[in-house]
């Protein structure tokens, strides 16, 4: 199972529903918006975790974080330190603020939600992924994986999108899927 299908489960209606009130959406809306903006952090994250120190500091993240409590608390999804935690994360993920712009834009374009909504959205979409990863890889506590090469395997599984055990080509093809736009 990827990261969509996990925060689009019925395990997650009532963070749908909180992502949906807090920008005024409805639930198929933020359901499409997630859709759309997942894949984008998740080739981020294979990017950033293709070699060992990349894993390690995305492992210690989730060991170090509470990014569980977004998915367990959805009320704290419009809180300002959520917000703030999530564009720490598109940090680490994207390097700067244009390539989250252009995560916007590019999800807009097939959402038909507004960019300045997605914009918004993202950071709040990040928090959600590293608490659905937190509890995945940790079970949600903040314990030290047990074996980081198992941990590493599971993440690999979880953004993998063609579930080859191989991320260099989902990053090729995406690239190549770009370049011909």
């Amino acid at each position: 199972m990827n990261l969509v299908d996990l925060l689009l489960g019925d395990e997650n209606n009532q963070t749908i529903t909180e992502l949906s009130r807090n920008f005024n959406l409805d639930e198929t809306q933020t359901r499409s918006a997630v859709k759309e903006l997942i894949p984008a952090l998740t080739r981020g994250m294979q990017k950033n975790t293709s070699d060992s120190p990349g894993l390690d500091d995305l492992l210690d993240a989730l060991q170090k974080g509470n990014h569980g409590n977004y998915l367990d608390k959805p009320s704290s999804l419009g809180q300002e330190a959520t917000r703030n935690d999530g564009n720490d994360i598109l940090g680490h993920i994207f390097g700067n603020k244009q390539v989250s712009r252009d995560v916007a834009s590019r999800a807009s374009e097939r959402s038909g939600i507004s960019s300045t909504i997605l914009k918004k959205m993202l950071p709040i979409v990040a928090t959600l992924v590293m608490g659905q990863l937190s509890k995945k890889v940790l079970g949600g506590g903040r314990q030290a994986p047990a074996n980081r090469g198992q941990s590493g395997g599971l993440l690999t599984s979880l953004i993998d999108s063609d579930r080859d055990g191989a991320i260099w080509d989902d990053l090729l093809g995406m690239g190549a899927r770009a370049m011909l736009r």
